[in-house]
């Protein structure tokens, strides 16, 4: 069987008081469904790992029902594969506006139904920031900070659990561990 590398994005992990994970349980856990190279970065549910060539969708599935079974915490999971986040980045238009990495958001999509959801939010004018929509991402300047943002806001009510938002930075550090694992 091949191997493949994953990207595992965990949504509203370690945000507020609720959905408390610790990384090492959470890497436990997924070593615990059979996958190697478990690393996560930072401590809001974001993960790399190798393991048997599957549907992204079915290794989410498996993550989420252990998170809940094993930890007691409901999260949805958005699983890619490096290719597809390598995409996702090489897709955006907005990096040559985004002048500060923390404050560009990239909205990782959970299927055609969100991208359709928000195609109409991202004609409108949010000047001083900016909205681009890609593929398998949405992609939000926020010049004045991301919690003042009305873009922002507004591409995440729209679509609720079918997403889960990662800065720039985050992203491009989340690249960089999923080429160190092994193929």
């Amino acid at each position: 069987m091949t191997s493949q590398r994953y990207i595992a994005l965990l949504r509203g992990v370690n945000v507020g008081r609720a959905k408390r994970v610790a990384m090492a349980d959470l890497r436990k856990l997924i070593a615990d469904l059979g996958y190697d190279n478990v690393r996560s970065l930072l401590n809001s549910g974001n993960v790399v790992f190798t393991g048997p060539a599957k549907p992204h969708d079915t290794v989410a599935t498996e993550i989420e029902d252990a998170l809940v079974l094993k930890l007691g915490v409901a999260s949805r999971t958005i699983v890619l594969g490096c290719a597809d986040l390598d995409a996702i980045i090489s897709s955006n238009p907005l990096l040559d506006v985004a002048t500060d990495h923390a404050r560009l958001l990239t909205f990782i999509l959970g299927g055609a139904h969100s991208r359709a959801a928000i195609e109409p939010l991202c004609g409108q004018d949010w000047r001083p920031g900016a909205v681009a929509l890609g593929e398998r991402a949405a992609y939000v300047w926020c010049p004045d900070g991301v919690l003042d943002s009305r873009a922002a806001a507004a591409l995440g009510k729209q679509l609720g659990d079918g997403t889960t938002a990662r800065n720039w930075a985050t992203l491009s550090k989340l690249r960089a561990l999923c080429q160190e694992l092994p193929a």
